[in-house]
């Protein structure tokens, strides 16, 4: 069996070329991709060469952890899956490539576990579940957000799941192209606000000189959660965060029953992904679309469409 695949050959170098991908186990699945997103954080660092190292990490690599399609094949321990729309986080079933995460490619093969069944219906709005699970997953350890740093997609789901939870946040933004589109919380530079007492602030930007003004800002006792994805050390004075006895927590992976929360949020009509995929290209693009991504402010989520892609 063979995909198409986005494969990041080296830093800077993005190419559209076929793997042989592994056979499927008993309690694998088959996937026909019809959408994928690129990643503004972990794929910017991938394409950029600035990755931190993880297991797996190395070039040439298939990226990528927002796909949705149909599944059209199946181990035998998993044939009722057969047709259903799944989210899928990625695979590493691809031979000559590794697969970190291995989402971008037009068929995937990865455990039936991993896959997260979707409503027919939500088409490429569906890639942004792995981002609305990670902000799930960075709430659930702590209090709502009453500051949120970056107004992208993160940052914005943040801002929509505090809202549901009866919160109406503060959020900081720099760019002027991304200070729109706020319903229900205001969208400030960080330079006129004049706070200095709230109590859960989480950063959406993956800006690693952003904790000293954060505590700034922060009321004592207060929490910062690093909701990012960092690619340079991070450090602070220690004095000021002293004197507020600040809290720093990292929000890691999301867990399924962060993606079964959100699914169930949007499900019920409490939170919308709407507004939030701004570019759809065919995947055909991809070694050009990386670059747009990656520069165009105005593009908060970049979409791959595979369904025409033989």
């Amino acid at each position: 069996m063979e995909t198409l695949a986005v494969v990041v050959e080296e830093p800077e170098r993005v190419a559209l070329r076929r793997l042989a991908l592994a056979a499927p186990d008993a309690d694998d699945v088959v996937v026909a991709v019809d959408w994928s997103g690129i990643s503004m954080g972990t794929e910017k660092l991938m394409h950029n060469g600035t990755m931190p190292m993880f297991p797996g990490m190395g070039y040439p690599l298939v990226p990528g952890y927002e796909a949705v399609g149909t599944v059209v094949d199946a181990g035998v321990n998993q044939k009722a899956m057969i047709g259903r729309t799944v989210f899928v986080p990625g695979s590493s079933k691809f031979e000559g490539a590794r697969g970190l995460f291995g989402g971008q490619a037009r068929t995937l093969i990865t455990g039936a576990a991993r896959v997260i069944p979707v409503p027919g219906g939500w088409d490429e709005k569906a890639v942004l579940m792995s981002l609305l699970a990670t902000a799930q997953h960075a709430v659930v350890g702590g209090e709502m957000p009453d500051l949120i740093i970056g107004h992208g997609v993160l940052g914005r789901l943040l801002a929509r799941i505090a809202l549901a939870n009866g919160v109406e946040p503060t959020v900081w933004e720099i760019n002027d192209a991304r200070m729109g589109g706020a319903e229900g919380y205001r969208v400030i530079r960080p330079e006129t606000d004049e706070r200095r007492d709230y109590r859960s602030i989480y950063d959406a930007s993956g800006d690693h000189r952003i904790l000293d003004t954060a505590v700034m800002h922060m009321a004592r006792g207060g929490e910062i959660v690093l909701a990012g994805f960092y690619s340079e050390p991070l450090s602070f004075h220690f004095a000021p965060a002293f004197r507020r006895e600040a809290r720093i927590r990292i929000a890691t992976e999301f867990q399924p029953d962060d993606l079964a929360s959100s699914l169930a949020m949007v499900g019920s009509g409490r939170l919308s992904l709407e507004g939030l995929v701004t570019h759809k290209v065919p995947a055909s693009e991809a070694p050009t679309a990386y670059g747009q991504a990656f520069s165009d402010p105005n593009c908060l989520k970049m979409v791959f469409d595979w369904r025409d892609i033989a």
